[in-house]
């Protein structure tokens, strides 16, 4: 497939990582994924620019099952209503899986696919050397380009290192951009100084391929350094109001205006979402919770629930932030 440009400017928008509402039973609470989506369709700033991903690692992708994956799938397609660009997690423990999971994001009607590098054996999970093996993940790649034919966004995590931090090593992004058109987004889950030289990477080598911002603690650096084009991040659940004020303060040129609200709460609140990396997703998910847009703050086990302390904390630092309570907003 070749992606005509001005689809592509289409698809480089600011996507949420979705968290999953789900029941005390762990179940898919239907009626609280159905608020939680309106939550960002019926905001008209966010409707402007945004996307949804769905089933993302926010999203519990890999503690769920292909027909909940589906289900997720089909109630936010229902709810976004063709507002927004919907992409859908594909991850599965096989490549087979996988397969199966991008064939049901097509025929649900979903405009992309989101994909994750493979996980499982040690070789695969803790020992990869993707420069050296790119193929362990471009095959798959490759494997969902044939099966469905639909515009990529890439989660590229990888095995920490001092360069990169969590994101896939260069010399494989490069490779895969390259050799896979229907790639469209990289997310960018990388350290402050990888992101920098990713960044300058893709410019330069694959400029058709949009740079997204994940981690939001650099937010103030990226949007600085211009090497943002979008983003896809979880804390887009618990901050998007205050996170798009920040984002729009940049495009202005308003240097004070974004510092200000940078540092009116917003740079604390994404520190500390992102300074325990054992628990940036509960965190996610204990943010959307104290606005009031989830019943429940669980992640399924063997995630571990939130804390007392990180509760109170999300409640202070989301307090400072002036943010809507969306219970107490709908209850009225």
């Amino acid at each position: 497939m070749s992606v005509s440009p001005e689809r592509r400017a289409q698809l480089a928008r600011i996507y949420t990582a979705m968290v999953l509402p789900q029941t005390a039973e762990f179940e898919i609470d239907e009626p609280g994924v159905r608020r939680l989506v309106r939550y960002f369709v019926d905001d008209p700033r966010f409707a402007k620019v945004g996307g949804i991903v769905v089933n993302p690692e926010a999203g519990e992708n890999y503690y769920l099952t292909r027909e909940e994956k589906r289900r997720v799938l089909d109630i936010t397609l229902e709810e976004v209503n063709g507002k927004m660009p919907v992409f859908a997690g594909t991850f599965g423990w096989t490549t087979r899986d996988v397969i199966d999971v991008a064939r049901d994001a097509k025929a649900a009607g979903a405009d992309g696919i989101f994909v994750a590098p493979p996980a499982g054996c040690l070789d695969i999970t803790y020992c990869w050397d993707p420069v050296k093996y790119p193929e362990v993940w471009l095959n798959q790649i490759q494997e969902q380009v044939a099966a469905v034919d639909l515009p990529i966004i890439c989660h590229p995590v990888a095995a920490s290192s001092a360069q990169w931090g969590i994101g896939l090593p260069m010399e494989a992004v490069l490779k895969i951009c390259a050799e896979v058109p229907n790639v469209v987004g990289w997310k960018m889950t990388y350290s402050y100084n990888g992101h920098r030289i990713l960044s300058r990477a893709l410019r330069e080598h694959a400029p058709q391929v949009a740079i997204l911002n994940a981690t939001a603690s650099m937010f103030h650096e990226n949007l600085a350094t211009g090497y943002f084009d979008g983003s896809v991040s979880g804390s887009w659940n618990v901050a998007m109001e205050t996170m798009l004020d920040h984002i729009e303060a940049w495009r202005q040129n308003d240097i004070e205006g974004a510092r200000k609200i940078w540092y009116s709460g917003l740079s604390q609140l994404q520190e500390w979402i992102y300074s325990d990396r054992n628990r940036q997703h509960i965190r996610y998910k204990l943010g959307c919770y104290t606005r009031g847009l989830l019943e429940r703050p669980e992640m399924r086990p063997p995630m571990l629930p939130p804390s007392a302390e990180e509760i109170a904390t999300a409640a202070a630092l989301v307090e400072r932030l002036h943010v809507p309570n969306y219970a107490k907003a709908t209850a009225r």
